[in-house]
């Protein structure tokens, strides 16, 4: 998790279906409700990126086809079912988008490089319909993913300030302590 970075260009490498379904099968432990699984990916590889191509233009109010899906060789459409009523809509869709954030680590892991892509259009009727989606079931974004292209310079990632991002309940007396001990 701590080297995990999104490749914004990525080369036509991408995981097969068999190995695709095994990132899944490991991302899919993410927090359930009594074994309720609020999501489901579409895989969208080869020609079917037209397909999607033409439905992100739709959507836009835009004749032809988009350039995105040209820039992985596999996409991932990451889809979250919000029909059980016994479960708050947002707890469904976070659990969909844990799925997709574990699923691009397990990803990465493994040698390929992902980025998340999402814009202004992803609930819209065209994309709905283009990716065949039910009545409750709503599309979060897709995971772009192919292989990682080797890098000229060295990558300089900026960890994350955890202070900046820990707080206390308002009220609390005690004044929080880090242990680095256990890092």
């Amino acid at each position: 998790m701590r080297d995990r970075r999104s490749w914004s260009k990525v080369t036509d490498l991408a995981p097969t279906g068999p190995e695709l379904e095994a990132f899944v099968a490991a991302a899919g432990r993410v927090a359930d409700h009594k074994t309720l699984r609020p999501w489901r990916i579409i895989e969208i590889r080869g020609s079917d990126r037209h397909l999607l191509a033409r439905a992100l233009n739709k959507a836009d109010g835009k004749k032809g086809y988009s350039s995105k899906p040209r820039r992985a060789p596999l996409i991932i459409a990451v889809v979250a079912n919000l029909e059980s009523k016994k479960i708050p809509a947002w707890e469904q869709e976070a659990v969909a988008s844990g799925v997709a954030h574990m699923l691009s680590l397990a990803l990465d892991e493994a040698g390929f490089g992902v980025f998340w892509r999402t814009d202004d259009n992803t609930r819209s009727k065209a994309l709905a319909k283009a990716h065949g989606l039910s009545k409750g079931e709503v599309l979060l974004g897709w995971l772009y993913v192919g292989g990682k292209p080797p890098r000229s310079r060295p990558v300089r990632r900026k960890t994350v300030d955890a202070a900046k991002h820990i707080s206390r309940l308002p009220g609390s007396k005690k004044r929080r302590a880090v242990d680095d001990t256990h890092l």
